[in-house]
């Protein structure tokens, strides 16, 4: 199914009198964009706190259990080894053989949940589009999510246990992955034209500080011993799977009441499950032919976001090996680091509606560039390096993040958002292989962790080059 014909000059949303574009080939403005469409109208707080709140909700998940807590500290730990290769101990080379095997589980267990996501992202999201049901995809995947960090309760300390730990994990990231795609489309219904940044922003940075919140209470129960409470069988990474999951259901929900439904998008007929994949493909092109900027904004972003969860990825990695930080030391950083990124996204967000998202995305990876290559450069001076230089890296992390966001809310034609911001999460799984790549490359051919450093650097120096190809349409500017 091709994109449907223009409306007529006069149609608006809700009375706000915005028309139609005229039609410019290859600008981007054949039709009205969704955001276009609340010009004039006032978006009450409720709604857009509301709104931003979710992120806040779901952040635990990708902080404490796929981070930093769960999997890293449970689920990839001896405690699901055979008991006999356990007690070699470390150093061993069939114990450490052993851990890599279930490191690699793991990532086989990911690496399917991004097969699935790319798969069904955009099918998903067009069919929310044209039912208009968007919050119930929202709510059904969010409540699925849940479920699945209440099941990691069940996973007790055995090896019999693990495959069930993955499978649970694997299946969390790819409903949380569904859930952002109606999320991030909501943002259209959240904001206008001139507001757009600052509600992006509030929601990454929210994001940012609910994940440091949850680590600080985790932090909190094991500096207290959990008060008493019995934690073998690994009963206490079990609880903080279950408080995550009660984390989500707390503050999940104003989002389903306060924020309206999408209206059904017009021309649009519902087809089966497997013909959208057809229309999907008719889509693409037409995106090509009469959304230029939008096609290449999906291809751009997928090179530098996979630069930015680089950043992340391996930071704990550069600051524990390269420059010798203790456990502490990484966890302080981890919260520091969180927290300045919420700071500044939310920060960042006014900037966005002032200079616009292409600019600040342009910022933001120049900075990282600057701030990535003194870690490398001067890497052998010492931690205070990485405490100035990995610190200012997160500064522009967010900011990146959010106008992203932003900027693909404002270039996505109405009525199409779940379906694009499908394909945003589509074409950053189709890249999520560069930075690990690159990562892994450099540092086997030079024999040095430090040199990771550049692999990623060269990921988001290859993303700036491609963001600045990226026009915005005359008409939204």
């Amino acid at each position: 199914m091709t994109v449907p014909p223009r409306p007529p000059a006069e149609t608006s949303a809700e009375g706000s009198g915005v028309p139609t574009p005229p039609p410019t080939a290859h600008s981007g403005a054949i039709r009205v964009m969704g955001l276009q469409l609340q010009g004039g109208r006032v978006i009450p707080r409720r709604q857009v706190f509301s709104w931003a709140l979710w992120d806040w909700a779901t952040q635990p998940f990708n902080s404490v259990i796929l981070t930093f807590v769960f999997t890293a500290l449970y689920l990839t730990s001896d405690t699901f080894l055979d008991p006999a290769v356990a007690a070699l101990g470390e150093g061993d080379p069939a114990y450490e053989r052993a851990l890599a095997e279930l490191a690699s589980a793991l990532g086989w267990a990911i690496t399917i949940a991004g097969i699935l996501i790319a798969l069904l992202a955009p099918v998903l999201g067009q069919r929310a589009d044209v039912s208009g049901r968007r919050k119930v995809w929202l709510g059904g995947a969010t409540a699925a999510l849940v479920l699945c960090m209440v099941a990691l309760f069940f996973v007790q300390g055995a090896p019999a246990y693990f495959i069930l730990g993955i499978s649970l994990i694997a299946a969390g990231t790819v409903f949380s992955e569904i859930a952002g795609v109606n999320y991030n489309a909501m943002l259209v219904q959240v904001s206008t034209p001139k507001t757009v940044g600052k509600v992006s922003g509030l929601g990454w940075g929210l994001g940012y500080i609910g994940g440091i919140v949850a680590l600080v209470l985790v932090v909190v129960a094991t500096t207290f011993d959990w008060w008493g409470m019995p934690t073998d069988n690994g009963l206490a990474y079990r609880v903080i799977a279950l408080g995550c999951a009660v984390w989500t259901l707390l503050f999940a929900w104003p989002v389903l009441v306060y924020v309206p439904e999408a209206a059904p998008a017009p021309g649009r007929e519902r087809v089966s499950f497997w013909r959208n994949y057809i229309v999907l493909v008719q889509d693409i092109i037409a995106l090509w032919r009469d959304s230029r900027p939008t096609f290449w904004f999906l291809l751009a972003s997928a090179v530098f976001r996979d630069g930015l969860a680089g950043v992340f990825a391996f930071g704990a990695v550069i600051a524990a090996i390269v420059f010798h930080f203790t456990s502490n030391e990484v966890l302080l950083f981890g919260i520091a680091a969180n927290l300045l990124a919420g700071l500044s996204t939310i920060l960042a967000g006014r900037f966005d509606d002032r200079f616009g998202a292409r600019a600040v995305i342009i910022f933001s990876l120049a900075g990282l560039l600057i701030a990535g290559l003194a870690v490398f450069f001067f890497h052998d001076t010492g931690k205070l390096v990485f405490w100035v230089f990995g610190l200012v890296l997160t500064l522009f992390v967010g900011p990146a993040q959010a106008a992203s966001r932003s900027f693909l809310a404002r270039v996505t034609p109405a009525g199409r958002e779940s379906e694009i911001f499908g394909l945003y999460a589509t074409t950053g799984r189709a890249a999520s292989f560069l930075s690990p790549l690159l990562w892994a490359a450099l540092i086997a051919a030079f024999g040095a962790t430090y040199w990771g450093i550049l692999g990623i650097m060269i990921v988001l120096a290859a993303g700036l080059v491609l963001m600045l190809f990226v026009k915005v349409p005359p008409a939204l500017r």
